[in-house]
């Protein structure tokens, strides 16, 4: 039997050294139809992408999101976020979450996973959540990527909820919302690596 294990608390994280993330001369802002093509070539014959989604917040009680807004995806060194306005990001997207022979792994999925087939109308395939992984491996209770970083990695996922909270329906995005989407996609790839490298040797 698989002995329990506990999640560090906030506190024990708080203490831990800073993981190191992508910087923007590392991540593909995709806004517009050329860049849309541009990354759909780049990630062809990707076999996994890290995978997160964004939406603008909801306030009012029984409001109804309308997103999501973005959708990331990132290798092990690179992130493309995608901004879900133009057509053309739309369709690459959707393939992407679509394909069977790309696996996309993240945390927290389910709500993304709904808002995708209301928002896109596709049915995502070949779609890991990495909190099942950690409970299969004796975690006590739900293992989110900052929690993930800590136990594989000894350092620090920073995450600003200042960020998490703004207006990801806006044309433009900042380069913190920029920095803050590929980072959860890339940390989600970087956890995904190192649950299967134990399986490998």
């Amino acid at each position: 039997m698989t002995e329990r294990q506990h999640v560090p608390d906030r506190d024990a994280i708080a203490a831990l050294p800073e993981f190191p993330r992508l910087g923007l001369e590392s991540i593909r802002l995709v806004a517009s139809a050329d860049a849309a093509r541009a990354a759909e070539a780049e990630l062809q014959g990707a076999c996994v992408l890290g995978f997160d989604t964004e939406s603008r917040p909801t306030f009012a009680r029984g409001e109804a999101s309308d997103g999501p807004h973005v959708a990331q995806f990132a290798t092990a060194t690179t992130a493309w976020v995608f901004q879900l306005r133009d057509p053309e990001c739309l369709r690459v997207a959707a393939a992407l979450l679509e394909s069977p022979a790309v696996r996309k792994v993240g945390f927290g999925l389910s709500g993304d996973l709904r808002q995708l087939r209301g928002r896109l109308g596709v049915e995502p395939q070949a779609v890991l959540d990495l909190d099942t992984v950690f409970r299969e491996r004796g975690w006590r209770k739900e293992v989110g990527v900052k929690a993930a970083i800590a136990i594989l990695f000894g350092q620090r996922l920073v995450k600003s909820k200042k960020v998490a909270t703004t207006n990801w329906a806006n044309a433009r995005l900042t380069e913190s919302q920029i920095v803050y989407a590929a980072n959860d996609a890339y940390a989600a790839m970087r956890v995904f690596e190192a649950l299967e490298r134990p399986a490998q040797r």
